[in-house]
């Protein structure tokens, strides 16, 4: 059956190329003042245009049959009816009557919400095969921000709860713009994750609950769903009125009516992060739905609330570079996509697999592969390893080939497709799989998602064995005829191979792209989140095991110059770095004033200096996820050397932040510091179900001995990964500071652990952590360890006077400890007097005690002289004493 918009371009075309030149240009003149749904071609495009050039605006513009119509009626105003009455007759014989009349808004609602339902009823996998989106979508875990800071108001005695992530269902979709406790409503939600955790499926699935009328009943008239990503590269001027037409089922939407309520309307724009920041020209936002404007300009009126400002609007973007984006927001109320949960990973696998018992198989040994499935959080790598999972099960191969790192599995992934090949088009696929990287590498970094034919022709892959494996065909709707366009079956696809294109780059190749390793590591700063991605599969890529995969697996030779590339840039970036300003200066001591002491206007500044500083020091957590993906002990030892000091501020670790932060910390060279400032260090769990009634009395009327005793069992602290990495033997940590980190005592039982094996840490700093008293006594505990190397310690922790006698206890055990420093602590006049006798114990190796800012009783400050004259080799600093007013150097800055 002829295309009905193909038969209304031909009739169009036909009619304008009866016209002779004066009848054209009368027709151009009408044309400007022929508005359809208020809009009306700009006279710029028109004045020149000859009837091929008319067609194609009228087409693009309107729309194929609305332009027949707009084409008629300005044909009368010109006075050439013989040509509309013929162009009238034409149309009904070969599209029937007109169709163009526009429905009501409210009979249009119907029609539309029946077409999203179509739309997204089903969603192409990356191997192209359509499933149900009912079926394949698994719940994630979604935390809001604020949950993240719910522990900030805890006193010092309170264990932090876990954060609350709620399942990604209909109740929680329809939580995401429910009003906070002041009653006001969120117009702009951010939902920020990792690539492949799920966010463009969780954004497909509200469109299509809200087509089904589960979600904002009664609250939402439309939705639309914009793909910022292919929307920046979308050719010409556009309007926000154009990008819902696209939208729509036909181009008779009653667009002006629609617009005319834009607190009915919702807006998902998928990726916004993607999104071209305006230029100098475009800076300015786009304030009408009616302006032809760039896309760059139209998205940011909508991010700004310039453009539509009642509309909802929900933002999805990657976590790699979340400022940038914010800074573009108004009000925005963030979530975090937090991926599967133990128990929704489970349930993917028996998705994918249609035999119960493979599914089971796979699910225990990915389970029993602890640092596989932590990978597999992120739903995209989840269905990378179960389809690598099923390629070996169904030839009966060995799951434990699987790897552990993201680069591993995707180049497994590869490896599998590749192999599919027969054996003699070894050479040709190699070839072509060069070429393949290189238009990743190209459309990385140029921004560019979507190739066109002659891209694929100029590197000769057009019809290609690797196009037909990952690259996924796409037919555009153009003025005259379809385009096509092509882009990777996935992103994080794109990513890896342009990662991998610099490994199989031949330094005197023909035809490779200029600027080589250091255009990706050294490029500008603005592209630094846009490149996280391809930078961690480039390191995971270096690794001599990854190498020698990509030789054998997929018969390439490597350049082994990159990696010296690389490693001499990690230890560049120790260079020239501002480093954080030594504890005890007058910087730090201004962030240790307790609560309360600034006003209003201080903290203001001191948030958008953290703010700024938080940007710097997500860069760091991001070069140690690099570092993480090599898996290369020797190599990361090696890159750290020009790391001294590792400093992580404002962050809220994940369970995989804190795997990358403890691997690293594993592999650090001697006289590594780590210093963790502001950072959240609860992990998020599930929201627990409640026990029925019945299992609650069960548990309280057993008595039983084992059950009291799995009771007091004490769990696994967040911070144990990284207590464990302090005590292996290869760790090199020197120094660990904890300031502002909010410490529950599971976190200081797992450090007391820590302190008693680590082999080279002997500086320990633990800044207004919220301490509680048992928490000090089982630090305390962890001191007095005969094997424990630490020899400075400072500890500020107001409010716990009586605590300290911990401290003072542990003095008298101490083999290693030479100089504790208790500045800003508050020490009561009969603890001074516990601490000076502990100082005068034989068992005391004590060289140096600062108390310098804590208050003292002349009493107090009596007996601290008694003890310096009792032992000379003693050094107390204290203002109000009679000598070293001042603290020795080195002593505060070591600390």
């Amino acid at each position: 059956m002829e295309s009905r918009a193909a038969a209304s371009r031909e009739l169009l075309l036909a009619a304008l190329e009866d016209l002779s030149q004066e009848q054209l240009k009368r027709f151009r003149h009408k044309l400007r003042h022929a508005p359809l749904d208020g809009r009306s071609i700009p006279w710029g495009r028109l004045e020149c245009a000859d009837a091929v050039d008319l067609a194609e605006q009228l087409t693009q513009f309107y729309g194929p049959e609305p332009a027949l119509d707009v084409a008629r009626k300005t044909l009368k105003k010109a006075d050439v009816r013989d040509v509309a009455e013929r162009l009238k007759e034409q149309r009904l014989q070969r599209l029937g009557s007109s169709s163009s009349a526009q429905l009501s808004v409210s009979e249009y609602k119907k029609k539309y919400r029946e077409h999203v339902l179509r739309q997204h009823a089903k969603v192409k996998e990356r191997n192209a095969r359509s499933v149900k989106i009912t079926k394949r979508f698994t719940k994630l875990l979604i935390a809001p921000e604020s949950a993240a800071l719910e522990c900030e108001a805890l006193g010092p005695e309170e264990e932090p709860q876990p954060e609350r992530a709620r399942r990604s269902d209909t109740h929680t979709f329809n939580r995401l713009f429910s009003q906070d406790e002041e009653g006001q409503r969120p117009l702009t939600v951010v939902l920020q994750g990792p690539a492949g955790i799920g966010k463009t499926m969780a954004a497909k699935k509200i469109m299509y609950d809200w087509a089904a009328g589960k979600l904002y009943s009664g609250q939402v008239d439309f939705a639309f769903f914009m793909p910022c990503r292919e929307l920046q590269e979308r050719p010409g001027a556009c309007s926000l009125a154009d990008l819902i037409l696209d939208q729509c089922p036909d181009r008779s939407a009653p667009v002006r009516q629609m617009l005319a309520q834009p607190e009915r309307l919702f807006f998902i724009l998928d990726g916004a992060d993607e999104a071209p920041t305006p230029g100098p020209a475009e800076a300015a936002p786009c304030t009408d739905p009616f302006e032809a404007a760039g896309c760059a300009r139209v998205l940011g009126g909508l991010l700004s609330k310039a453009l539509l400002p009642r509309a909802r609007l929900l933002v999805t973007t990657r976590a790699a570079d979340p400022s940038r984006l914010q800074g573009r927001l108004l009000s925005p109320q963030c979530a975090d996509v937090r991926g599967f949960s133990d128990k929704d990973r489970k349930k993917y696998f028996y998705k994918f697999f249609q035999d119960e018992r493979r599914a089971e198989r796979a699910y225990r040994f990915v389970k029993e592969n602890e640092t596989l499935f932590a990978l597999c959080f992120v739903p995209f790598v989840c269905w990378i390893v179960c389809t690598v999972l099923n390629q070996q099960l169904e030839h009966g191969q060995d799951l434990s080939r699987t790897s552990k790192t993201t680069t591993s599995v995707y180049l497994l992934f590869i490896a599998s497709v590749l192999n599919s090949a027969p054996t003699t088009d070894g050479p040709r696929l190699q070839g072509e799989l060069r070429k393949l990287c290189r238009l990743a590498r190209e459309g990385v970094l140029g921004r560019r998602s979507q190739f066109a034919e002659k891209d694929l022709e100029r590197l000769e892959l057009r019809g290609s064995k690797v196009q037909m494996l990952f690259l996924s065909k796409k037919e555009l709707p153009g003025v005259l005829a379809t385009e096509v366009a092509y882009q990777f079956i996935d992103q994080s696809f794109q990513e890896f191979f342009a990662a991998l294109s610099y490994l199989l780059e031949d330094e005197g190749q023909t035809g490779a792209p200029a600027g080589g390793v250091g255009e990706l590591l050294r490029g500008d700063p603005e592209l630094r989140g846009h490149l996280a991605f391809t930078t961690r599969f480039l390191f995971g890529l270096l690794s001599a095991e990854r190498m020698r995969d990509i030789e054998g697996r997929l018969g390439c030779v490597v350049s082994q110059r990159v990696k010296q590339d690389v490693l001499k840039w990690v230890q560049d970036q120790g260079q020239g770095r501002p480093r954080v300003a030594p504890e005890g200066t007058e910087e730090t001591n201004k962030r240790e004033e307790p609560e309360g002491a600034e006003g209003p206007e201080e903290e203001e500044e001191e948030e958008e200096e953290e703010g700024e500083e938080g940007e710097e020091f997500n860069y760091s957590m991001e070069l140690l996820y690099c570092l993480y993906e090599t898996q290369e002990d020797a190599f990361v030892r090696q890159a750290l050397r020009g790391l001294p000091e590792l400093a992580l501020e404002r962050l809220r670790f994940s369970r995989m932040d804190m795997v990358v932060l403890s691997y690293c910390v594993r592999c650090c060279p001697e006289g590594q510091a780590l210093r963790l400032v502001s950072c959240g260090l609860a992990t998020a769990q599930e929201k627990k179900k409640k026990k029925s009634l019945v299992k609650r009395l069960q548990g309280r009327l057993s008595g039983s001995s084992s059950s009291r005793a799995t009771m007091r069992k004490p769990k696994a602290s967040a911070l144990r990964p990284l207590c464990e990495a302090m005590t292996d033997q290869h760790c090199g940590l020197k120094s660990l500071t904890l300031s502002h980190c909010k410490l529950p005592n599971s976190i200081c039982l797992d450090l007391s652990e820590a302190l008693r094996a680590a082999p080279s840490l002997t500086e320990l700093c633990l800044l207004q952590n919220g301490l509680s008293e048992e928490g000090l006594r089982v630090l305390s505990e962890g001191l007095s360890w005969p094997q424990c190397r630490v020899q400075k310690l400072r500890v500020q922790q107001p409010g716990l006077q009586e605590a300290f006698q911990y401290l003072a206890v542990m003095l008298r055990h101490s083999r290693t400890l030479t100089t504790l420093d208790l500045s800003g602590c508050q020490l009561s006049g009969p603890m001074v007097t516990y601490l000076c006798a502990a100082l005068q114990h034989p068992g005391c190796h004590l060289q140096t005690l600062c108390v310098t800012s804590v208050e003292l009783s002349e009493q107090s400050l009596e007996e601290l002289r008694a003890v310096r004259r009792a032992k000379p080799g003693l050094v107390i600093t204290h203002p109000a004493l009679d000598s070293h007013p001042e603290p020795p150097s080195g002593v505060s800055s070591a600390l």
